[in-house]
């Protein structure tokens, strides 16, 4: 189906040809099929599949049969600021030609922008849980003014303990019968379902493929090799394969920092992305990672959610992750809106104990590739960056993983041969 099929607004009409889009995502049509109508969603949708362009649209669509002065607000609630920012950034484009009035609103920074953003009257409210309480406990906003509600990574929400604060939102809206909402999570679980029909008014369930087999869409190899050469890979992959971007997911937001210290060290243009840098370096290291000014950026799960690069060429695993939706998620950026990409995982005895489930979840088996000689670089950070304690300097100060769990259950129990020869001590450093 295509979006001239659709009877919106020629305005959004024209929003919708000059950002490119044609042919509608089997969850945009799902999706608009029944939101366009005024009907409550919950999509289960991951992302890539054009569901930020479903709601959107959705909201514009029925925004503009209002006059500025008696229509009512839409509030859009992300679980990070990275988020917010990118749903922002598609809110802009498409609003173009509407001329309606967008507002952003996150933590980590102070409130001069936002409060002015507030002053204007936005149509359209994006923001963080805390900082929306925040300036609604301040009387800035007030949700009774929203009748429309989208709920954007319901999951990712609810695993970092925002389900408390959503609830507190939810009740200073309006009744469900009297607003439209929609909920998207890359997995409806029972929690979803239940908040779902908690805070939706007779939501219609929409369950587009399974996520676990849109993996089809990645070429995916996997390298066994010890964990005290796992650099020395790393930079052999880099050289083989120079990809002209790539994103390496690490499970400790220390084990990022030092990979990218690492990188540089051996002549790599690389940064880091934690929780911890300040907001304002956060986002100027999204813009410029996607901008092309730097090809490598490391990072850990938390830190990447929302994080979307068109033309991803490469994910590299550098740690196989505990849960296996988060190798879907990480696997997943270079695969984006029907695209191909390449996805690199290296297994070494510390991580390779969450393989099997990983295989089991996605419903096959990673391709092993042959570890040869000629596939590792010398490691020039070990001479570089010696006394310096990388492995002490922490932005944080203490160790941790990105999702609160300590990594490497199988550390030593599969050392050996079958780890790219880890213990033969022959490889470069």
């Amino acid at each position: 189906m295509r979006f001239t099929e659709l009877d919106l607004d020629p305005k959004l009409q024209l929003a919708i040809a000059d950002r490119g889009y044609t042919d509608l995502t089997p969850v945009q049509e799902l999706t608009l099929d029944r939101s366009l109508k005024g009907q409550d969603v919950a999509v289960q949708s991951q992302t890539g599949t054009g569901k930020t362009a479903a709601f959107l649209i959705t909201l514009f669509a029925h925004l503009l049969r209002h006059h500025r002065g008696s229509r009512r607000k839409a509030l859009i609630i992300v679980p990070t600021r990275e988020l917010a920012v990118q749903i922002e950034g598609e809110a802009l484009l498409l609003n173009r030609p509407l001329g309606m009035e967008i507002g952003c609103f996150y933590g980590g920074v102070g409130y001069a922008v936002q409060l002015a953003q507030i002053k204007a009257g936005p149509d359209i409210i994006i923001g963080t849980p805390g900082r929306l309480l925040d300036l609604a406990e301040k009387k800035r906003l007030n949700f009774k003014e929203c009748g429309f509600l989208v709920i954007d990574e319901a999951d990712r929400l609810f695993d970092m303990g925002f389900l408390p604060d959503l609830r507190d939102i939810v009740r200073q809206m309006p009744d469900r019968e009297h607003r439209q909402s929609m909920l998207f999570s890359a997995t409806l679980n029972k929690l979803s379902r239940r908040v779902a029909e908690a805070y939706l008014n007779a939501p219609a369930f929409i369950e587009v493929t399974p996520e676990q087999l849109t993996v089809d869409t990645v070429l995916q190899e996997l390298y066994r090799v010890g964990s005290h050469i796992k650099l020395n890979l790393l930079l052999g992959l880099l050289r083989r394969r120079a990809p002209k971007n790539v994103l390496i997911f690490t499970n400790m937001k220390h084990t990022a920092f030092l990979v990218s210290k690492q990188l540089q060290a051996n002549g790599h243009k690389a940064k880091f992305l934690n929780g911890d840098l300040p907001q304002s370096e956060r986002l100027k290291i999204i813009e410029d990672f996607m901008a092309g000014r730097f090809p490598i950026l490391v990072a850990t799960d938390v830190a990447s959610r929302g994080l979307h690069i068109d033309d991803l060429e490469m994910v590299i695993n550098y740690d196989i992750p505990q849960d296996c939706e988060n190798y879907v998620h990480r696997i997943g950026r270079t695969a984006r809106a029907g695209a191909t990409g390449l996805a690199i995982t290296l297994a070494s005895e510390k991580t390779a104990d969450h393989l099997e489930a990983i295989e089991k979840f996605i419903g096959q088996k990673i391709p092993v590739l042959p570890v040869t000689d000629d596939l590792f670089m010398r490691d020039l950070s070990l001479e570089k960056l010696a006394g310096q304690h990388l492995e002490r300097r922490r932005p944080s100060g203490r160790g941790g993983s990105s999702s609160g769990r300590r990594g490497g259950g199988g550390a030593g129990r599969r050392a050996g041969a079958s780890y790219g020869r880890a213990r033969s001590g022959g490889r470069p450093r």
